[in-house]
């Protein structure tokens, strides 16, 4: 077996096949292969794919998406894991096995200190250092429970027109949120365009002052039918108010309003008398949480932490096995690599797999958690200590577009 990276011009033909068998309706007339094939191209120009062949056919492929996500406060270029498929005929001979560890090495040595990937089976991923995380609600309700919000004199203006007309504006209101919350994703502009050219999504958007406050690309279904949005996208109450308000517009048009939320979201608190099914389904292969893992320990260096000092030995993991010294006390984590002492007083120490270290990190597990399900083991003190660099937060990983 060989493994070797693929450039945009060759995945048609080696890359497109397999994903394209494994995550779409198939066989499917050539003339679709070929759109498929262009769109390969121009919206993967900058993604990184292996393959591995044999005898000259390629029997398993995995692709990066390089993007940017906040973790606790501070961006980090980010791996996002794609289209990871096998030949029909080549399956459960450890191809991928060899071929996701070999991806990770490339892009941690690239720069990216973290990935995150939407897995088919959570247990297989898990196996190579990811965690689940939070998969954000989506909230369903009538607009006519919206009524009182057409009475409301709410300051500001809200704007409605194609994804096609107003992309910038939204990947601008993107790129400001993802400054500001733990968790959100930006997809690179290369894969975003995706959206744009569709035209299958409307975009409203709120604006106070001048200034975006809420955006949501959305699709009607059908008259008499649902309104389907995506991620609902504010700053705050205001924003949210604003785009409610929208909806409310549609009480005779559209039976049932669903968006996906912020997991922080309480609907319950949106207006007097909504009723609402606030719903986040988990079922593989096709609606899993998405997951994410830590690539470099180093590279985070400098993120926004709380007080604490621990030594963590990681285990098990061919990119950051190792001891590690973390350290909060300036506010910013401290990492350096230790031998077999510390200098100075003791300092409380732990052993942690990937998974429980970037459970960690993300904010998604207590230290008490990971003896529990086989990700470390943290005595007491060492528990205070992670339990004080590393304090819970829900992140949201908003990175569809």
């Amino acid at each position: 077996m060989q493994i070797r990276r693929v450039s945009a011009e060759e995945r048609p033909v080696t890359n497109l096949p397999l994903s394209a068998y494994a995550f779409f309706p198939s066989p499917v007339p050539s003339e679709t292969l070929a759109t498929q094939a262009r769109d390969h191209v121009s919206y993967g120009a900058g993604n990184v794919t292996l393959i591995a062949e044999e005898a000259g056919r390629t029997v398993a492929t995995v692709t990066a998406i390089p993007m940017r996500q906040n973790v606790r406060g501070r961006v980090y270029p980010m791996a996002g894991i794609a289209s990871v498929s096998t030949h029909p005929l080549a399956r459960r001979q450890g191809h991928i096995r060899a071929l996701l560890p070999r991806l990770l090495g490339e892009l941690r040595d690239d720069g990216h200190p973290i990935s995150a990937l939407y897995p088919f089976r959570s247990s297989f991923y898990q196996r190579f250092g990811y965690i689940g995380l939070p998969k954000p609600p989506t909230v369903s309700f009538s607009p006519a429970d919206l009524a009182p919000l057409l009475r409301a004199d709410l300051p500001g203006e809200i704007g409605w027109e194609h994804i096609r007309d107003g992309f910038d504006g939204y990947r601008g209101f993107v790129d400001h949120l993802l400054s500001r919350r733990h968790g959100f994703g930006r997809l690179p502009d290369h894969h975003a365009a995706r959206l744009r050219d569709k035209v299958d999504r409307w975009l409203v958007t709120a604006r106070v002052d001048g200034e975006l406050v809420g955006a949501l690309t959305y699709r009607i279904s059908d008259h008499g039918a649902d309104l389907i949005g995506d991620d609902l996208l504010t700053t705050g109450p205001l924003g949210r108010a604003l785009l409610l308000q929208f909806f409310a517009r549609h009480v005779d048009q559209v039976a049932r309003v669903s968006v996906t939320v912020d997991p922080d979201e309480a609907p319950e608190q949106w207006l007097t008398d909504l009723t609402f099914v606030s719903e986040s389904r988990v079922a593989f292969p096709m609606s899993a949480a998405p997951m994410a893992r830590v690539l470099s320990i180093e590279a985070l260096a400098g993120m926004p932490v709380g007080p604490g000092r621990v030594t963590v030995t990681v285990v098990d993991d061919p990119l950051i096995a190792g001891e590690y010294l973390l350290d909060g006390a300036s506010g910013e984590l401290g990492v350096s690599r230790v031998g077999a002492t510390v200098p100075g007083a003791r300092v409380p120490a732990a052993t942690l797999t990937v998974p429980g270290l970037s459970g960690l990190v993300y904010g998604v597990l207590d230290p008490a958690e990971l003896a529990l399900r086989g990700l470390g083991t943290v005595p007491d003190d060492a528990a205070g200590e992670l339990r004080g660099i590393f304090p819970h937060r829900r992140p949201y990983l908003m990175a569809q577009f």
